[in-house]
Protein backbone atom coordinates (compact mmCIF):
# COMPACT_ATOMS: atom_id res chain seq x y z
CA UNK A 1 0.00 0.00 0.00
CA UNK A 2 1.08 3.58 -0.68
CA UNK A 3 1.68 4.45 2.98
CA UNK A 4 2.74 8.05 2.32
CA UNK A 5 -0.56 8.70 0.50
CA UNK A 6 -2.60 7.30 3.38
CA UNK A 7 -0.56 9.23 5.96
CA UNK A 8 -0.98 12.43 3.97
CA UNK A 9 -4.75 11.96 3.77
CA UNK A 10 -4.99 11.27 7.50
CA UNK A 11 -2.94 14.38 8.32
CA UNK A 12 -4.82 16.62 5.87
CA UNK A 13 -8.33 15.53 6.79
CA UNK A 14 -7.43 15.30 10.48
CA UNK A 15 -6.13 18.86 10.67
CA UNK A 16 -9.05 20.21 8.62
CA UNK A 17 -11.53 18.54 10.96
CA UNK A 18 -9.56 19.79 13.97
CA UNK A 19 -9.66 23.32 12.61
CA UNK A 20 -13.40 23.05 12.08
CA UNK A 21 -14.37 21.67 15.47
CA UNK A 22 -11.96 23.86 17.41
CA UNK A 23 -13.96 26.99 16.58
CA UNK A 24 -17.27 25.63 15.34
CA UNK A 25 -19.42 22.60 14.60
CA UNK A 26 -18.87 19.90 12.00
CA UNK A 27 -22.51 20.16 10.97
CA UNK A 28 -21.91 23.74 9.81
CA UNK A 29 -19.66 22.37 7.03
CA UNK A 30 -22.11 19.76 5.73
CA UNK A 31 -24.35 21.23 3.05
CA UNK A 32 -26.16 18.95 0.61
CA UNK A 33 -26.70 21.67 -1.98
CA UNK A 34 -22.98 22.53 -1.98
CA UNK A 35 -22.01 18.87 -2.33
CA UNK A 36 -24.45 18.44 -5.21
CA UNK A 37 -22.98 21.39 -7.08
CA UNK A 38 -19.31 20.67 -6.42
CA UNK A 39 -19.07 16.88 -6.36
CA UNK A 40 -21.99 16.13 -8.64
CA UNK A 41 -21.02 18.79 -11.14
CA UNK A 42 -17.39 17.65 -11.24
CA UNK A 43 -18.32 14.00 -11.69
CA UNK A 44 -20.71 14.91 -14.47
CA UNK A 45 -18.08 16.99 -16.23
CA UNK A 46 -15.47 14.23 -15.91
CA UNK A 47 -17.88 11.65 -17.28
CA UNK A 48 -18.61 13.93 -20.22
CA UNK A 49 -14.87 14.45 -20.84
CA UNK A 50 -13.85 10.80 -21.28
CA UNK A 51 -15.25 7.83 -23.22
CA UNK A 52 -16.91 5.01 -21.29
CA UNK A 53 -14.05 2.65 -22.17
CA UNK A 54 -11.67 5.00 -20.36
CA UNK A 55 -13.97 5.54 -17.36
CA UNK A 56 -14.21 1.78 -16.87
CA UNK A 57 -10.48 1.75 -16.13
CA UNK A 58 -10.54 4.58 -13.55
CA UNK A 59 -11.03 2.22 -10.55
CA UNK A 60 -7.95 0.32 -11.70
CA UNK A 61 -5.95 3.57 -11.82
CA UNK A 62 -7.19 4.40 -8.33
CA UNK A 63 -6.01 0.99 -7.13
CA UNK A 64 -2.64 1.54 -8.82
CA UNK A 65 -2.22 4.78 -6.87
CA UNK A 66 -3.06 3.06 -3.58
CA UNK A 67 -1.10 -0.11 -4.32
CA UNK A 68 1.74 0.94 -6.65
CA UNK A 69 4.08 -1.57 -8.22
CA UNK A 70 7.52 -1.40 -6.65
CA UNK A 71 10.44 -0.86 -9.01
CA UNK A 72 14.02 -1.52 -7.93
CA UNK A 73 16.48 -0.06 -10.45
CA UNK A 74 19.41 -1.57 -8.53
CA UNK A 75 18.00 -5.04 -9.22
CA UNK A 76 17.83 -4.31 -12.94
CA UNK A 77 21.45 -3.15 -12.92
CA UNK A 78 22.54 -6.38 -11.21
CA UNK A 79 20.63 -8.45 -13.79
CA UNK A 80 22.12 -6.54 -16.70
CA UNK A 81 25.63 -7.00 -15.31
CA UNK A 82 25.00 -10.75 -15.13
CA UNK A 83 23.77 -10.75 -18.73
CA UNK A 84 26.88 -8.79 -19.72
CA UNK A 85 29.08 -11.46 -18.14
CA UNK A 86 27.26 -14.18 -20.09
CA UNK A 87 27.55 -12.27 -23.37
CA UNK A 88 31.21 -11.49 -22.79
CA UNK A 89 32.08 -15.08 -22.00
CA UNK A 90 29.82 -17.02 -24.37
CA UNK A 91 28.58 -14.53 -26.94
CA UNK A 92 25.29 -12.73 -27.53
CA UNK A 93 23.51 -15.89 -28.70
CA UNK A 94 23.97 -17.34 -25.22
CA UNK A 95 21.59 -14.67 -23.92
CA UNK A 96 18.60 -16.23 -25.66
CA UNK A 97 17.95 -18.73 -22.88
CA UNK A 98 18.32 -16.00 -20.25
CA UNK A 99 15.94 -13.76 -22.20
CA UNK A 100 13.30 -16.49 -22.36
CA UNK A 101 13.48 -16.83 -18.58
CA UNK A 102 13.28 -13.08 -17.99
CA UNK A 103 10.08 -12.00 -16.22
CA UNK A 104 10.21 -8.35 -17.25
CA UNK A 105 8.65 -8.06 -20.74
CA UNK A 106 10.62 -4.95 -21.69
CA UNK A 107 13.91 -6.53 -20.63
CA UNK A 108 13.03 -9.70 -22.51
CA UNK A 109 12.19 -7.81 -25.70
CA UNK A 110 15.36 -5.73 -25.48
CA UNK A 111 17.55 -8.80 -25.01
CA UNK A 112 15.92 -10.62 -27.90
CA UNK A 113 16.53 -7.63 -30.16
CA UNK A 114 20.30 -7.80 -29.60
CA UNK A 115 20.34 -11.61 -29.71
CA UNK A 116 18.85 -11.38 -33.19
CA UNK A 117 21.83 -9.21 -34.18
CA UNK A 118 19.76 -6.15 -35.01
CA UNK A 119 21.53 -2.89 -35.78
CA UNK A 120 22.22 -0.90 -32.59
CA UNK A 121 20.57 2.25 -33.97
CA UNK A 122 17.44 0.30 -34.88
CA UNK A 123 17.36 -1.29 -31.42
CA UNK A 124 17.66 2.11 -29.75
CA UNK A 125 14.93 3.49 -31.98
CA UNK A 126 12.56 0.63 -31.12
CA UNK A 127 13.26 0.90 -27.40
CA UNK A 128 12.84 4.68 -27.49
CA UNK A 129 9.48 4.21 -29.21
CA UNK A 130 8.39 1.69 -26.56
CA UNK A 131 9.34 4.14 -23.81
CA UNK A 132 7.52 6.99 -25.54
CA UNK A 133 4.35 4.93 -25.91
CA UNK A 134 4.56 3.96 -22.24
CA UNK A 135 4.83 7.63 -21.27
CA UNK A 136 1.77 8.47 -23.37
CA UNK A 137 -0.24 5.64 -21.81
CA UNK A 138 0.64 6.73 -18.29
CA UNK A 139 -0.06 10.38 -19.05
CA UNK A 140 -3.45 9.38 -20.42
CA UNK A 141 -4.04 7.17 -17.38
CA UNK A 142 -3.65 9.98 -14.86
CA UNK A 143 -5.50 12.55 -17.01
CA UNK A 144 -8.75 11.83 -15.13
CA UNK A 145 -7.29 12.90 -11.79
CA UNK A 146 -5.33 15.83 -13.22
CA UNK A 147 -8.49 17.13 -14.90
CA UNK A 148 -10.36 16.72 -11.63
CA UNK A 149 -7.81 18.97 -9.91
CA UNK A 150 -8.83 21.77 -12.25
CA UNK A 151 -12.56 21.10 -12.38
CA UNK A 152 -13.28 20.86 -8.64
CA UNK A 153 -12.28 24.49 -7.86
CA UNK A 154 -14.19 25.63 -10.95
CA UNK A 155 -17.40 24.05 -9.69
CA UNK A 156 -16.61 25.40 -6.24
CA UNK A 157 -16.58 28.87 -7.76
CA UNK A 158 -19.76 28.07 -9.68
CA UNK A 159 -21.42 27.09 -6.42
CA UNK A 160 -20.20 30.33 -4.88
CA UNK A 161 -21.93 32.28 -7.64
CA UNK A 162 -25.12 30.27 -7.14
CA UNK A 163 -25.03 31.00 -3.42
CA UNK A 164 -24.44 34.70 -3.98
CA UNK A 165 -27.31 34.92 -6.45
CA UNK A 166 -29.64 33.17 -3.98
CA UNK A 167 -28.41 35.43 -1.20
CA UNK A 168 -29.05 38.60 -3.18
CA UNK A 169 -32.47 37.35 -4.32
CA UNK A 170 -33.55 36.69 -0.74
CA UNK A 171 -32.22 39.87 0.83
CA UNK A 172 -35.62 41.51 0.78
CA UNK A 173 -37.45 38.41 2.04
CA UNK A 174 -35.80 37.07 5.19
CA UNK A 175 -32.52 36.80 7.05
CA UNK A 176 -32.73 32.98 6.87
CA UNK A 177 -32.46 33.01 3.09
CA UNK A 178 -29.52 35.38 3.34
CA UNK A 179 -27.65 33.06 5.70
CA UNK A 180 -28.45 29.98 3.61
CA UNK A 181 -27.20 31.61 0.41
CA UNK A 182 -24.00 32.79 2.06
CA UNK A 183 -23.38 29.30 3.48
CA UNK A 184 -23.74 27.71 0.03
CA UNK A 185 -21.50 30.38 -1.48
CA UNK A 186 -18.66 29.76 0.96
CA UNK A 187 -18.90 26.00 1.50
CA UNK A 188 -18.83 25.15 -2.22
CA UNK A 189 -15.45 26.88 -2.50
CA UNK A 190 -14.31 24.90 0.53
CA UNK A 191 -15.41 21.60 -1.03
CA UNK A 192 -13.79 22.45 -4.35
CA UNK A 193 -10.42 23.19 -2.77
CA UNK A 194 -10.61 20.20 -0.42
CA UNK A 195 -11.39 17.55 -3.03
CA UNK A 196 -8.98 18.98 -5.60
CA UNK A 197 -5.95 19.41 -3.36
CA UNK A 198 -6.40 16.65 -0.81
CA UNK A 199 -7.80 13.80 -2.93
CA UNK A 200 -7.27 14.24 -6.65
CA UNK A 201 -3.88 16.00 -6.65
CA UNK A 202 -2.20 13.35 -4.44
CA UNK A 203 -3.68 10.55 -6.57
CA UNK A 204 -2.29 12.13 -9.73
CA UNK A 205 1.07 12.64 -8.02
CA UNK A 206 1.16 9.02 -6.85
CA UNK A 207 0.61 7.79 -10.42
CA UNK A 208 3.29 10.21 -11.65
CA UNK A 209 5.77 8.91 -9.08
CA UNK A 210 5.15 5.30 -10.14
CA UNK A 211 5.60 6.36 -13.75
CA UNK A 212 8.96 7.99 -12.96
CA UNK A 213 10.17 4.82 -11.23
CA UNK A 214 9.18 2.64 -14.19
CA UNK A 215 10.68 5.09 -16.67
CA UNK A 216 14.03 5.02 -14.88
CA UNK A 217 14.09 1.22 -14.96
CA UNK A 218 13.26 1.16 -18.67
CA UNK A 219 16.01 3.68 -19.41
CA UNK A 220 18.46 1.57 -17.42
CA UNK A 221 17.45 -1.50 -19.41
CA UNK A 222 17.85 0.34 -22.70
CA UNK A 223 21.31 1.70 -21.92
CA UNK A 224 22.45 -1.57 -20.39
CA UNK A 225 21.31 -3.77 -23.27
CA UNK A 226 22.88 -1.46 -25.84
CA UNK A 227 26.14 -1.52 -23.87
CA UNK A 228 26.02 -5.33 -23.89
CA UNK A 229 25.48 -5.29 -27.66
CA UNK A 230 28.52 -3.03 -28.00
CA UNK A 231 30.65 -5.58 -26.10
CA UNK A 232 31.36 -3.29 -23.14
CA UNK A 233 33.04 -4.56 -20.00
CA UNK A 234 30.54 -5.59 -17.26
CA UNK A 235 32.26 -3.32 -14.75
CA UNK A 236 31.97 -0.37 -17.13
CA UNK A 237 28.28 -1.18 -17.69
CA UNK A 238 27.62 -1.28 -13.95
CA UNK A 239 29.31 2.04 -13.31
CA UNK A 240 27.58 3.65 -16.29
CA UNK A 241 24.14 2.51 -15.15
CA UNK A 242 24.72 3.47 -11.53
CA UNK A 243 25.34 7.05 -12.65
CA UNK A 244 21.64 7.07 -13.58
CA UNK A 245 20.66 6.44 -9.94
CA UNK A 246 20.43 9.01 -7.14
CA UNK A 247 23.70 9.30 -5.21
CA UNK A 248 22.14 7.62 -2.17
CA UNK A 249 21.43 4.45 -4.19
CA UNK A 250 24.78 4.13 -5.95
CA UNK A 251 26.80 1.20 -4.67
CA UNK A 252 30.18 2.67 -5.44
CA UNK A 253 33.05 0.35 -6.11
CA UNK A 254 31.87 -3.20 -6.47
CA UNK A 255 33.71 -5.85 -8.45
CA UNK A 256 31.98 -6.86 -11.66
CA UNK A 257 34.28 -9.02 -13.72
Amino acid sequence: MNISLIIGWVISFGLVVFGIISDGKMSDFIDVASLAITVGGTIGCLVASFPLSYLAGVPKKFAMALFPKKYKPEKYIDEIVEYAKIARGRGLLALEESANNCKDPFMKSALMLIVDANDADKVRGMLDDAISFMCERHENGRAFFEKGVGIFPAFGMLGTLVGLVNMLASMEESADGLASGMATALITTFYGSLFANVIFAPLAAALKNTHEDELLCMQIIEEGVLAIAAGSNPRYIQEKLEFMLPKSKQKGDKPAN
